[in-house]
């Protein structure tokens, strides 16, 4: 009698509520944990940030770069040209409703942030970029709603640019969705479909697109400082397949990722919190198939 009491208060703890189910995070951020692991920030050259605080809402941020840009080649070699440039921005956070940003650097383009939450389930969002080549400026603007077990989001832009996504909860530990967008300016179209499967020790996601692609990505967590991910990225109109292994390891100061991939591309990156409110900074890319060799180093100042 005991042992059916305990399978019937199991069955019952296993019981999903439909009607509770939990909020999924949006449909753009998927893949989010795997990007963090396989898509770090990495740079070739020096890199100085300083962020300095007038109060508790108002930041200024001062960036210097100095390095190789890659510039477009119509042959296997690549190709590079030194660059410098220096960045201004100005960032002011009534957190949580309120965040505007502003960037503009030596080279003449100016790019602005606005996300600003108009009530608890719409948020107000608008990117843009200004720049001296033509063609080359953009700007868009999405309308986030959050649902107790679903987020919507729509898109326009310019160049006729219309989208919108849609996810779903489906269960405590699985979400659906899909996107469709159209540019008007280019004449294009397209639609994707999504799931993601996550629980506290795993994230597996997979995404297909009418544009071609299909997405793969599996992130394992260790235990609380280690992760690893793994992708797998297939073109189905070009046949361009390309798999990738990562990792995430936390520190007690300090923070490295890495991956390689199928393609014989290596990467690493390095934050070391050297003491509060500076930290150093490595990057390293090496692609034995391209014979390209980056790497970077750089210090961030402030919080």
């Amino acid at each position: 009698m005991a042992g059916v009491t305990s399978t019937k208060q199991s069955e019952a703890a296993e019981k999903v509520d439909y009607r509770n189910l939990p909020c999924p995070i949006p449909y753009e951020e998927i893949h989010r944990e795997a990007m963090m692991s396989l898509k770090p920030d990495l740079f070739e050259g020096m890199r100085f940030d300083f962020t300095k605080g007038l109060n508790h809402k108002f930041f200024l941020s001062h960036s210097v770069f100095m390095g190789p840009t890659t510039i477009p080649s119509q042959t296997p070699e690549t190709i590079k040209i030194p660059t410098a440039n220096y960045e201004f921005g100005a960032n002011f956070i009534d957190h949580p409703k309120c965040l505007l940003s502003g960037r503009v650097m030596t080279d003449g383009r100016l790019s602005a942030r606005v996300k600003y939450d108009l009530s608890d389930n719409f948020t107000l969002k608008a990117n843009a970029q200004l720049t001296n080549e033509p063609h080359m400026s953009h700007g868009i603007v999405n309308v986030d709603y959050k649902g107790s077990d679903h987020r919507a989001q729509v898109q326009m832009g310019n160049g006729t640019l219309i989208g919108a996504n849609y996810v779903q909860s489906v269960t405590p530990h699985f979400s659906l969705g899909g996107e469709l967008f159209w540019a008007g300016q280019h004449r294009k179209s397209g639609i994707s479909y999504g799931a993601r499967f996550n629980t506290d020790k795993m994230v597996a996601t997979g995404q297909v697109a009418s544009t071609g692609m299909v997405a793969l990505n599996y992130v394992q967590r260790v235990s609380e400082k280690v992760s690893l991910a793994s992708d797998f990225m297939y073109n189905y109109m070009s046949s361009d397949v390309t798999a990738s292994f990562g990792y995430d390891y936390i520190f007690r100061q300090s923070r490295i990722r890495g991956k390689i991939d199928t393609n014989g591309c290596t990467a690493a990156f390095l934050e070391e919190r050297l003491t509060m409110g500076l930290n150093f900074i490595l990057s390293a890319e090496i692609d034995h198939m391209k014979k390209d060799y980056k790497f970077g180093f750089g210090m961030t100042v402030g919080e």
